[in-house]
């Protein structure tokens, strides 16, 4: 794709967010801004597939997210700038999200952001911040019952391989008693534009792994369950570049279902 052709994608797609963003808004008044899972769920799953369809990118789905009445964390790998729009595109039911406060100076996704109730994050360097945040994040899911997505890695990790895993996603699974819900993205180096924009047409496949029970889980174990579930994703990880396939023993559980649905 030529820089011109990437540059005029770009541009589409912050004019296509933007006046997705207001039509969002417009919805929001007059429904008082309380039908937040119709804005997520409905609106801004639109928006996702539309902005990945702009670059030609699909995505193809493996397993199904959990139902909305089981309060689940949902964790993550985190590769490229297309998760954000892959995540947003999946509708996950009854979802929060936590995304970095530096994406809410972009007009369009700050909009959105406040619409669907992202829960808006700071650097690692402020560490006080940091804790203040998922404190009110629990609070908050505590009282909703509502799921939330955050990716340990906390950043995107383009090395080619998984990251080192922050504690946050666990303290909050251990504290509320929901259950992890791994889901593993799988996007070819040829299409993935890592830290960048510049994504090429291809397909991504995304993985909901098995969920993992927290209901016997202490804040004593918080490293050693953070570091078992690092530990699955590095399996899987290893697993699909090595034969394109999860781990025989994950297969072997249901986890990689016979049907697929292609968007």
């Amino acid at each position: 794709m030529s820089r011109l052709a990437t540059r005029l994608r770009f541009a589409g797609t912050f004019l296509f967010l933007t006046l997705g963003a207001l039509a969002m808004l417009l919805v929001a008044i007059p429904t008082f801004f309380v039908a937040r899972r119709f804005y997520s769920e409905v609106m801004a799953r639109w928006l996702g597939e539309m902005a990945l369809r702009i670059w030609g990118v699909h995505y193809r789905v493996h397993g199904e997210p959990q139902p909305a009445d089981i309060q689940t964390i949902y964790v993550s790998n985190h590769s490229s700038t297309l998760d954000v729009f892959v995540l947003i595109a999946l509708g996950l039911p009854r979802t929060r999200f936590f995304l970095s406060g530096f994406l809410r100076k972009m007009p369009p996704i700050g909009i959105v952001g406040a619409l669907i109730r992202i829960f808006w994050t700071v650097p690692q360097e402020y560490p006080e911040k940091r804790v203040e945040i998922f404190k009110r994040a629990d609070r908050i899911l505590r009282e909703t019952g509502d799921s939330v997505y955050l990716s340990p890695e906390g950043m995107r990790v383009t090395t080619g391989e998984i990251g080192h895993f922050n504690k946050g996603s666990f303290h909050l699974a251990t504290s509320l008693r929901a259950q992890i819900a791994p889901i593993y993205f799988s996007i070819p180096r040829e299409i993935n534009p890592g830290m960048g924009y510049d994504a090429k047409p291809g397909l991504i496949d995304v993985h909901f792994l098995p969920p993992i029970d927290t209901s016997h889980w202490v804040l004593t174990d918080l490293e050693r369950n953070r570091d078992a579930v690092r530990e699955l994703f590095v399996r899987v990880h290893d697993s699909m570049r090595a034969t394109g396939c999860l781990p025989q023993s994950l297969i072997d559980s249901g986890a990689q279902p016979p049907a697929e649905v292609l968007v």
